[in-house]
């Protein structure tokens, strides 16, 4: 089949691990012609700006989406800083692709993704993990109804403390930050594209800090169960306050998917292939000396090899091209998805605090609690 296509501007705002990330993958798509860089920090504009071979480089993100060439947007901004730039996007009439999530507050993503949806713009949210064969072979088998109804999922997510001290020291309000928020939500999307359809009710929480809380003022981890409006529910839990020699660099997710005619288990942990050296690899989300052993395959973007990144943020960042610059359907998550899932790891974490179940029936009512 023939597909018309058109050549892409691309401006990217934010070059960190991501902006960088998803700048070489772009840089190598045919449909991209034009690459602008907005970041803060002008070393790292430099250094980010000649890796993805950017035509443009700017410290001022308004400056780069008023250029003629832009096309479509990536915001990778660090997550507390989505809302400026997604709005001058969405205003501009911008396709995008937003790091996860929305915004860090209720009241600020609830105005993205409405400012979104007046613009009529096409938004993607970047929860790469829908891009991972697991996910997609697992979403097949519940869409298609081999567990028959689904009436429990079961998630446990365990990490090492380094990805929940990096997202610490860069934020000046560390209670803007959670497990929940800033990694939970990965296997919340997942779970929730499982269950897509099913209404939540009741969301119930415990949390503690002892590990993270003394020095960074920080949640350690938290546990809860959200119910649904048909009997179903979701028990999930989440710690990342692990040593920093457990050796999961980042994500280790075990999941499990009950229905009334069947089941399906996810193991997700990555400890089929290990990796133990004698002199440290400074890989990973926040590289550190004391790891020495590794579960390879853990970090969520992918894995360098052979100087290109693969694996599913690859992936992704492809399909979306394709989506931007030849109409391609993808199976990216919606604004409205991304907005529900800060709603619920919000509330998840606002039980936590008060001790008391959260009611999410009225969301006007729910969301007016949270920030």
């Amino acid at each position: 089949m023939t597909v018309e296509s058109r050549p892409i501007g691309l401006a990217i705002i934010g070059g960190g691990r991501v902006g960088l990330f998803r700048g070489e993958v772009a840089a190598r798509h045919p449909l991209v012609k034009w690459v602008g860089l907005a970041e803060i920090k002008p070393e790292r504009a430099q250094e980010v700006g000649r890796k993805i071979g950017a035509n443009f480089i700017t410290a001022d993100y308004k400056e780069l989406l008023a250029r003629p060439e832009v096309d479509a947007v990536i915001v990778a901004t660090d997550e507390h800083l989505h809302v400026g730039p997604v709005l001058e996007a969405a205003r501009l009439g911008k396709p995008m692709l937003i790091e996860k999530p929305l915004a860090t507050r209720a009241s600020e993503s609830r105005q993205v993704m409405e400012a979104i949806a007046k613009a009529k713009v096409d938004a993607v949210v970047g929860y790469t993990q829908r891009f991972r064969r697991r996910w997609l072979a697992a979403k097949e088998k519940v869409r298609t109804g081999a567990l028959g109804e689904v009436t429990l999922v079961t998630s446990r997510a365990f990490m090492n403390r380094l990805v929940a001290i990096d997202n610490y020291v860069r934020t000046d309000d560390p209670s803007s930050i959670s497990p929940m928020v800033i990694s939970g939500t990965h296997a919340l999307d997942i779970v929730m594209w499982m269950m897509e359809g099913k209404q939540p009710v009741e969301i119930y929480a415990k949390s503690n800090d002892k590990a993270l809380g003394p020095q960074y003022k920080g949640i350690d981890c938290t546990a809860g169960m959200i119910t649904f409006a048909d009997g179903s529910a979701y028990h999930l839990s989440i710690n990342w306050a692990l040593p920093t020699t457990w050796p999961g660099a980042v994500y280790s997710l075990d999941v499990g998917i009950v229905g009334t005619e069947g089941v399906l288990t996810i193991d997700d942990t990555h400890r089929d292939i290990v990796l133990a050296v004698s002199k440290p690899q400074m890989t990973g989300y926040a590289p550190d000396k004391q790891r020495l052993v590794d579960f390879m395959g853990s970090y969520p973007p992918g894995d360098m090899a052979l100087g290109e990144l693969r694996g599913p943020m690859r992936e992704e960042t492809e399909s979306w091209l394709n989506r931007v610059g030849a109409g391609w359907t993808t199976q990216a998550a919606t604004t409205a998805e991304a907005h529900m899932n800060l709603i619920l790891t919000k509330a998840l974490d606002l039980s936590a605090r008060t001790g008391k179940a959260v009611r999410c029936e009225d969301w006007a009512e729910l969301e007016s609690k949270l920030d």
